[in-house]
């Protein structure tokens, strides 16, 4: 099992969350936290994931995840709403870059992702998500591709693929009720025409009988 699949199974899934997606990521510029802060554990792996509740009204969040040397289960850490997160930097348009900043209410860290596709993923769904549940305070999005924001993302192309997927099958059964149409006039001109061959052959037998 993938660390993703099971960050989602330990740490969203008992909580009645589903995880929409993550990005394993590391510091850009470390922060001085003294030893007992991390509790002495160790070099991490950082997540950062996106989650919503299965529960209606549907609420989405922001959290790190991470992983001590050593250990093959994962800690949650911080946590925000979604509608805390104030501002998305790609850091540069014009190229596939891992790094990016996140802006919170409270809080502001630059990350870089363990590859620049990841990172890509991960904002086209964190874009998704926030266009989907948040009405109001939504973030800014800035120096990211435009990739990211619509056209060409994975969630457009997966939508597309639906449609044309549900337009090929509308087709299909509108050719097959175009077949089963033609089969049933075919079948009533030939209920009507036994029925005249066998009103005309009353006729011949009834005159040959006179």
């Amino acid at each position: 099992m993938s660390a993703k699949s099971t960050i989602s199974k330990e740490i969203f899934a008992p909580l009645d969350e589903r995880m929409l997606g993550a990005v394993q990521v590391k510091r850009r510029t470390k922060k001085k936290i003294p030893f007992l802060a991390t509790g002495g554990q160790g070099e991490y792996l950082t997540y950062i994931c996106l989650s919503v509740t299965n529960k209606k009204p549907t609420q989405a969040s922001i959290t790190k995840v991470k992983q001590f040397e050593g250990s093959t289960s994962f800690v949650r850490r911080s946590q925000w709403m979604l509608d805390q997160l104030r501002q998305v930097n790609g850091i540069d348009p014009n190229r596939d870059s891992a790094e990016f900043d996140l802006l919170f209410e409270n809080a502001f860290d630059q990350w870089v992702a363990s590859t620049a596709s990841e990172k890509c993923t991960f904002f086209q769904i964190l874009h998704h998500t926030c266009q989907r549940y948040l009405t109001d305070k939504k973030p800014e999005f800035i120096n990211c591709q435009s990739k990211i924001m619509g056209g060409n993302s994975i969630l457009h192309s997966a939508a597309d693929s639906v449609t044309s997927a549900v337009q090929k099958a509308s087709q299909a059964l509108n050719e097959r009720g175009e077949r089963l149409g033609r089969a049933e006039e075919k079948t009533e001109d030939m209920k009507n025409s036994a029925q005249q061959f066998a009103e005309t052959a009353h006729k011949l037998a009834m005159k040959h009988k006179c």
